[in-house]
């Protein structure tokens, strides 16, 4: 076995399980029933830009993203059948979009009741704060943010990790009342915290 054979095996045995800790997940690829109904959605609900519309050039795609990224999320309906699958079939169970802090989470929400939109849940996971729903094609989607690091273990040095619902209502006008972004995380926390 040559030397650089030896070397890109040795490499490779240490490197092969271990992902870089700055990869992340790109983009999010949904197939869904009526690309105009799930465009408008993500536009007009969840507030993302149109990056490239493909429908005018023959290919039913359009790209969204939030900032300058080329997208986040692509939504087509190659192969569709033009139909939402049945809830709990086998495939994705939801997708994340992670907000910067909690007042980002805050109007993300408001907005998405704003629209009419239900909440399937609210849970307070201990690190994060999340909200989830399913666009109409039933796609399951995860609003959160993650709480400051300080945050998320407890004094036995455990993550905190938990799964309890919260009223957003509660936690909404919390929130406008100015208990966001002040470093000592959500008044959800405090609240529920024993």
């Amino acid at each position: 076995m040559s030397l650089a054979v030896e070397l890109a095996t040795q490499i490779t045995e240490i490197t092969w399980a271990v992902i870089p800790p700055d990869a992340r997940i790109g983009h999010v690829h949904l197939r869904v029933a009526d690309l105009q109904r799930a465009s408008k959605f993500y536009r007009g609900v969840l507030g993302f830009r149109v990056v490239l519309d493909g429908q005018s050039t023959g290919l039913p795609v359009v790209f969204l993203a939030a900032g300058d990224y080329h997208h986040h999320i692509a939504l087509s309906a190659f192969h569709s059948t033009r139909r939402t699958p049945p809830l709990k079939h086998t495939g994705l169970h939801h997708f994340a979009i992670v907000y910067p802090d909690e007042l980002s989470l805050a109007r993300a929400v408001a907005r998405v009741l704003k629209f009419q939109y239900t909440l399937d849940d609210t849970r307070d996971h201990g690190c994060t704060l999340s909200a989830y729903l399913r666009d109409p094609d039933g796609n399951g989607i995860e609003l959160y943010y993650d709480r400051p690091r300080s945050e998320w273990f407890g004094a036995d040095a455990r993550p905190i990790i938990k799964s309890e619902p919260f009223d957003v209502k509660e936690w909404l006008d919390a929130v406008w009342c100015g208990n966001a972004g002040t470093g000592r995380g959500s008044s959800i926390r405090r609240r529920t915290k024993k």
